[in-house]
């Protein structure tokens, strides 16, 4: 058996963890877009289970294979994404996106909102404002 070593974000960086077991998935200046009401103007990403957000690079999180889906946005070749440690799917990774307006997702991942939460120095940031 292999054992996976858990990475570690460093603590003076905001970042979002797995819910199920505060493994730690990304860094917030990894964020691309997140998830926001369809009225606004920003890009939302939605998952199977609700909004999500997408990121430039995650950690702790494993690839399944990739296999073409049609996705709100068109056909794209996806593979779903999980968590190391519980191995609760997360969302997934855009290998390839079929649509030259989509390529821009090519090598992201989407983590939906319902598996992940919020830690490191976030109360800090609304004391600011």
């Amino acid at each position: 058996m292999v054992k996976t070593f858990q990475a570690y974000l460093p603590s003076c960086h905001r970042t979002y963890s797995c819910i199920h077991c505060r493994a730690h998935l990304a860094n917030h200046d990894e964020l691309i877009s997140k998830a926001s009401p369809p009225s606004d103007c920003l890009i939302s990403f939605q998952g199977s289970q609700g909004r999500a957000y997408l990121f430039n690079s995650v950690v702790n999180v494993g690839c399944g294979a990739a296999e073409e889906r049609v996705l709100l946005t068109g056909l794209h070749a996806v593979a779903d994404i999980y968590c190391e440690c519980c191995k609760t799917t997360l969302g997934w990774k855009y290998e390839h996106a079929f649509e030259s307006s989509q390529k821009y997702k090519e090598g992201k991942f989407i983590i939906e909102l319902a598996h992940m939460i919020k830690e490191n120095g976030w109360d800090h940031e609304k004391m600011r404002r």
